[in-house]
């Protein structure tokens, strides 16, 4: 065989026509051969290209994300704190700029009763429920000032004015006194007995009670600055006594809170969350990490309401041992833990459409993506439809979902299986894709049933009131301190679901309990509380 990379051109001189032929095709081929193997390479080199470009995409965006976390302000802290705090200033500001051009002006403030500028916000009515304290002004002298008639005037009308004030709170003490009756022929004694306290033979009232609650976790006031508060009004509360009345009240709330735990699971539908929180862990001298885990009855249950669960883990046997007795749809995030439970017969995962929407909309904010925004833009027509269909019962809502939201959601769903193939794989668009599609099933569970809801913001709200607590208190000092936080939260968070004010409620049901019949206990549920008479020692003057 001759090789024809050795030939020189002096070599194919003399030969004759068929041989050279021969030596051409062979030639021809040979370099067809080359050019074939070089495009290969060349395509592999793109698909390495491509793939290292779709990593490094992805390695930064992670950082870019990372970073954000650590360096820049959260969305919800920048919603919740810091857009508030920037609000409140510039409300201060404008105050203070708008007195002092008063002041130079020598010009009053504006009256209430003067017509609002349509541009400015119009100032609230005072709420009818509060106390009126009357001021009446009249002139000194009501006959007439013109010169030459002196005639008595007549009162034609008024103007009122309101004007908000406040009075600090305040202590003030039950003094019980029970008379003694004897019988000096029988040696007989007879006198009222002491009614039960949640504090046998203590000094806190059940308003005191209520209200060192209220403070601790609804208003995130540790007890050291609950005692400042107290000083000021001469009254010393040490934060330990402030810690045991709120550990006797606690323990004292536990049979009102497996009531309203079994009220919750005996929902059908339930949404389930959990948040960090720390724990003090004294062997080691440091905090450790616990979680609490919320659980609600369906956002669009006509009683709502939720109970928390504080576990020193976050395992998957801390909600199986919660839920064991239940049955139903659980609206969920993709967290592992939660397989467990699935597995167990009776119980269906529903998926968080706004868990997904989240992936696409962190790719939007640290960096740019076509892709994401068009997802974004078509999820927004489902939320739309649902937030219309909102007010309505399961099963109109169920024909809305099945007539309109249904063609939008295979709509989504094709385009979503299309932009896959388009997408380099390892990109963060592919990510964002890939936990769309491979949760697609339990995402969509909202379509075949009206009482289950497409996300879950409805139990992260609720478990928001933690996230506020922990920064103020900082952690949770043992295990038993956790859980008689979250029997306490279970209580005052679903009172407000229902419009209660948690003191009143805590302090009605902190009186009442010593009594109440533990076979009716339910009324004193918050569901319940607002149909019932309060107690006779509600009121200022009880």
């Amino acid at each position: 065989m001759v090789d024809v990379h050795q030939l020189k051109p002096e070599d194919l001189q003399g030969l004759d026509a068929g041989t050279a032929t021969q030596i051409a095709a062979l030639m021809r081929q040979r370099i067809e051969a080359m050019n074939a193997e070089h495009a290969r390479q060349i395509a592999e080199r793109d698909e390495a290209i491509k793939y290292k470009d779709a990593k490094l995409q992805k390695v930064s965006f992670e950082l870019a994300r990372l970073k954000a976390w650590k360096f820049g302000a959260k969305t919800e802290a920048m919603n919740a704190e810091q857009r508030r705090l920037f609000e409140e200033t510039v409300t201060e500001d404008e105050a203070d700029l708008q007195a002092q051009l008063d002041a130079l002006h020598h010009a009053p403030a504006p009256d209430a009763t003067e017509p609002a500028d349509k541009h400015r916000p119009r100032r609230l009515p005072l709420p009818d429920h509060l106390r009126r304290v009357e001021h009446r002004h009249e002139p000194d002298d009501t006959n007439c000032p013109a010169p030459g008639c002196g005639r008595p005037m007549v009162r034609i009308g008024e103007d009122v004015r309101e004007r908000l004030d406040i009075v600090p709170a305040e202590f003030f003490v039950h003094r019980h006194v029970r008379g003694k009756w004897a019988c000096k022929c029988c040696q007989i004694l007879v006198q009222q007995p002491v009614e039960p306290q949640i504090i046998d033979k203590g000094m806190p009232a059940p308003g005191l009670l209520a209200h060192t609650l209220v403070s601790r976790f609804v208003d995130h006031l540790p007890y050291y600055r609950q005692q400042e508060i107290s000083a000021r009004c001469g009254v010393h509360t040490p934060r330990a006594t402030l810690a045991a009345w709120s550990g006797a009240a606690g323990a004292g709330l536990e049979p009102l809170f497996e009531a309203r735990k079994a009220f919750v699971l005996g929902c059908r539908v339930l949404h389930a969350d959990e948040t960090p929180v720390a724990m003090l862990d004294p062997g080691a001298g440091k905090t450790k990490r616990a979680y609490v885990w919320g659980y609600a009855r369906s956002e669009f249950d006509a009683q709502p309401g939720v109970v928390y669960d504080f576990c020193v883990g976050r395992g998957s046997k801390y909600p199986v041992a919660f839920l064991k007795d239940w049955n139903g749809t659980l609206v969920c995030d993709d967290y592992k833990g939660y397989e467990t439970l699935f597995k167990l017969q009776g119980r269906t995962e529903a998926g968080c459409l706004v868990h997904a929407r989240r992936k696409f909309d962190e790719l939007i904010k640290h960096g740019h993506s076509e892709v994401a925004a068009e997802a974004i833009r078509r999820m927004a027509w489902i939320f739309k439809l649902e937030k219309d269909a909102r007010d309505c019962n399961a099963q109109e809502r169920l024909a809305v979902r099945q007539s309109q939201t249904q063609l939008h959601w295979d709509e989504l769903h094709a385009w979503l299986q299309r932009e896959r193939q388009r997408v380099p794989d390892g990109s963060g668009i592919a990510g964002a894709i890939d936990y769309s599609l491979n949760r697609w099933a339990v995402l969509g569970r909202f379509l075949r049933d009206g009482e289950v809801s497409s996300h879950n913001n409805h139990l992260e709200n609720l478990l928001r009131p933690w996230a506020m607590g922990r920064k103020a208190w900082l952690f949770a000092g043992s295990e038993l301190d956790g859980q008689r936080a979250a029997i306490v939260m279970s209580l005052v968070q679903s009172a407000k679901l229902k419009g209660h004010d948690p003191w009143a409620y805590l302090k009605d049901v902190l009186t009442r309990l010593p009594t109440h019949p533990n076979q009716t206990i339910e009324e004193l549920l918050p569901h319940n509380w607002g149909l019932q008479p309060l107690s006779k020692h509600d009121g200022k003057q009880s």
